[in-house]
């Protein structure tokens, strides 16, 4: 279980390891961008949901409890970049598999 940490003020969120490292990607291209958006996430303990603003002058970190890095689901990557950049902001969604990417035309 990994920790997104926002802001200095420490306000946190428990999120595990495997998809915070896929948040991690979807937030520092959001950010390289000039992009920022809304950022929304359950609670883990079942308390509601919490949202973050997600702007380039508000310090982040990502704390990963693991020591090896998974591997990435690129067509997860794209389904949550997509959400980023919609009206409602990014929210964690279910892992496809990556076999459901949409065939080439």
């Amino acid at each position: 279980m990994g920790r997104f940490i926002y802001d200095t003020a420490g306000n946190s969120v428990d999120i595990d390891d495997r998809t915070l490292a896929h948040l991690r990607i979807v937030v520092m291209n959001k950010l390289r961008r000039s992009e920022s958006f809304m950022f929304d996430v359950e609670i883990g303990d079942g308390s509601g949901r919490r949202s973050f603003w997600i702007h380039e002058s508000v310090p982040l970190q990502f704390h990963f409890f693991g020591s090896r890095p998974p591997r990435i689901n690129r067509v997860w990557i794209e389904e949550l970049m997509q959400a980023a950049s919609s009206p409602n902001g990014l929210s964690i969604t279910p892992e496809p598999t990556e076999d459901s990417a949409p065939a080439p035309e």
